[in-house]
C-alpha cells in the first residue's frame, strides 16, 4: 500500500498512517458486513483511482476471485465512488452487479480524516446466497452500518487505539451489542458460551454486562469500578477477565455513527485454554533456567573441591592435572550460568568465549595478552557447551606450550561466521606467536590429553574440523571449522 499510495496519490504521511489503522480495523467492517472491501484512492492528477487495499470476509462468500490490489479505473466508470468521494456519504443507490453468473450488490462508504475524504471504500457483497436473515445476522449488518458511519464522519477508527488483529477478538470469536446504558440487546452463541464458562448461569440479554463482568470476576476492590466502566463500552479499549477458571479477551468498540454514542460493540473470545498453555511454557522456562542455575552450582562446588584437592597435592603434576580439571568445569559452568539468564536454549557466544579467555588467561606463565576479534554471534547450548570446553583446551595449551616463564606474547582468538562463509558455519582461529610446534609435530596422533577432548569434541559431537598448523611468522595457528545453525 504504501508503493501505490506514495506513486499515484498526493497523501501525506499522515494520510497514510490513517489508510494503515483503517486497514488494520477494517476485517471487522467486512465480516459484520459479509462483504468483500475495496479501498480506492484518487490518483494525483484526480482522473483515476487506484485500489491500495483488499479485504475478504471470514463470514461469507467472497465478491472477488481475482486480487484487486494496484487496478486503476477512470473516474466516471463507477459512478458510486464517484458519488462517494464527491459528496461525502455512503452511496447506496443502483441494481447489483453482476460478475460471473454472481450478482453483487454495490455500496460506497467515503474515507474521512480531518473533514477530507481521502478515498472511498467498496463494499461487495455476494448476493447469490441471500436469504431472511437471522438476528445474528441483522445484528451483523446494524451493526456494520454504524460503524460505516463512523468511517465517513472520520470518527472510526480510533486514532491511537490500533489493535493487533492476530490476537484481537473477531467477530466470529462473540459478539455483545450494547444499548447507551450498557445493556445487554443481543448476544451471539459463542459469547453466550465465553461468560458461562466464566459461571454465568442466566442469558445475557437485559443484564448490564459491565456489573454482571465484575460480578463474575475475582473482588478486586476499587479495581471493580474500572472494570464496570470497560465492560459498559464506554471507551475502546481491549481487556482480559478471569474467573471460574475461564479467562475471556473483551474488546469494546463505542458506536456513534452520528457524533453521539448510541451503544456499543463488544467482541470477546475464551482464551482459557491459550493462558494455560502460556501459563505451562511459562513455567516450563522458568524450571529450565532453574535447572541450568542449580548445575552451574553443582559444577561451582565441583570446581572448588577439586581446586581445594588441588592445594593438598605433593606432586606438581598431579596439582596442575586438577587444575586443568578445574578450568575445564569452569567453561562448562560459564555456559549453565548465561542459559540459566535465557529465556531460549541459545545463548550469545561472545559473552561465553570472553569469559573463557579471562579465566584461562590466569594460568599465563609470563606477560601473555589473550584477545578476541570477530563475532561467534548466537549458538544453541548443545554447541555451545563442547566449545566452550574445546576454546578452553586450544588456550590452556598455548598458554603453557607457546611460552616460557617471562616472556611476552600473544594469544588471538578470531571467529567468523557469515560472508564470506556462510552464516551456517563457523571458522575459529587461535594464533599465538610463541615459540611454534615441535618438529615432526602431528596434531590428529599427539597423545597430549587436551588435543584427545579438542579432537573429540570437535570431530565427534560438533560434527567439524581440526587443525594445528605453523603460523605465518612464527608460533602456532589452531583452526577450527563448525557447522552452526543460521542467526535469525
Amino acid at each position: 500500500m504504501n508503493d501505490l499510495v506514495r506513486q499515484h496519490t498526493a497523501l501525506s504521511d499522515s494520510d497514510l498512517e490513517w489508510l494503515h489503522l483503517l486497514v488494520s480495523e477494517w476485517q471487522l467492517l467486512s465480516d459484520l458486513s459479509f462483504a468483500d472491501l475495496v479501498l480506492w484512492v484518487p490518483t494525483l492528477d484526480g482522473t483515476r483511482y487506484v485500489s491500495v487495499a483488499q479485504m475478504r470476509p471470514n463470514t461469507g462468500p467472497t465478491s472477488y476471485q481475482d486480487d484487486m490490489v494496484g487496478h486503476l479505473v477512470p473516474r466516471g466508470r463507477r459512478p458510486l465512488l464517484d458519488a462517494a468521494l464527491d459528496e461525502g456519504r455512503i452511496v447506496r443507490e443502483g441494481d447489483p452487479e453482476w460478475r460471473e453468473e454472481v450478482p453483487v450488490r454495490v455500496e460506497s462508504i467515503p474515507v474521512r480524516r480531518e473533514g477530507r475524504v481521502l478515498g472511498v471504500i467498496a463494499r461487495n457483497t455476494n448476493l447469490l446466497t441471500v436469504r431472511t436473515p437471522s438476528r445474528l445476522e441483522l445484528t451483523y449488518l446494524q451493526s456494520a452500518s454504524d460503524l460505516a458511519q463512523m468511517i465517513a464522519a472520520g470518527t472510526f477508527p480510533f486514532p491511537g487505539e490500533q489493535v493487533d488483529m492476530d490476537s484481537s477478538p473477531r467477530a466470529g470469536d462473540g459478539l455483545v451489542r450494547l444499548d447507551a446504558e450498557g445493556i445487554v440487546q443481543y448476544a451471539s452463541p459463542n459469547a453466550l458460551s465465553a461468560y458461562h464458562r466464566l459461571g454465568l448461569a442466566a442469558d445475557l440479554v437485559g443484564q448490564h454486562l459491565g456489573q454482571i463482568t465484575a460480578e463474575l470476576a475475582p473482588s478486586r476492590g476499587p479495581v471493580d469500578e474500572a472494570l464496570v466502566t470497560l465492560a459498559s463500552g464506554y471507551a475502546p479499549r481491549e481487556f482480559e477477565v478471569e474467573g471460574n477458571g475461564g479467562v475471556i479477551q473483551l474488546r469494546a468498540i463505542p458506536l456513534k455513527p452520528k457524533g453521539t454514542r448510541i451503544g456499543s460493540l463488544v467482541l470477546l473470545r475464551d482464551v482459557t485454554e491459550l493462558r494455560r498453555r502460556e501459563r505451562e511454557l511459562i513455567t516450563k522456562d522458568a524450571t529450565i533456567r532453574e535447572i541450568h542455575h542449580r548445575v552451574k552450582n553443582n559444577l561451582q562446588t565441583v570446581a572448588a573441591l577439586l581446586r581445594l584437592q588441588a592445594r593438598r597435592m605433593d606432586s606438581d603434576r598431579g596439582r596442575e592435572a586438577l587444575n586443568e580439571a578445574v578450568r575445564r568445569v569452569g567453561s562448562i559452568a560459564i555456559v549453565h550460568e548465561t542459559l540459566s539468564q535465557n529465556l531460549d536454549e541459545r545463548v550469545q557466544f561472545d559473552e561465553i568465549a570472553d569469559r573463557v579467555i579471562a579465566m584461562v588467561a590466569e594460568i599465563s606463565p609470563g606477560r601473555v595478552t589473550c584477545r578476541r576479534n570477530g563475532r561467534f554471534g548466537i549458538l544453541d547450548a548443545e554447541v555451545a557447551t563442547p566449545l566452550s570446553m574445546v576454546l578452553t583446551e586450544i588456550l590452556q595449551n598455548a598458554l603453557e606450550h607457546a611460552f616460557a616463564p617471562g616472556d611476552e606474547g600473544t594469544v588471538e582468538v578470531t571467529a567468523v561466521r557469515g560472508e564470506p562463509r556462510t552464516d551456517a558455519r563457523l571458522l575459529i582461529t587461535v594464533q599465538d606467536d610463541g615459540r611454534g610446534l615441535p618438529e615432526g609435530f602431528d596434531p590428529q596422533r599427539a597423545g597430549n590429553l587436551g588435543l584427545q577432548i579438542v579432537r573429540t569434541l570437535v570431530e565427534g559431537e560438533l560434527g567439524g574440523s581440526f587443525d594445528m598448523l605453523p603460523g605465518a611468522g612464527r608460533g602456532t595457528k589452531v583452526v577450527l571449522d563448525i557447522p552452526v545453525q543460521p542467526q535469525k
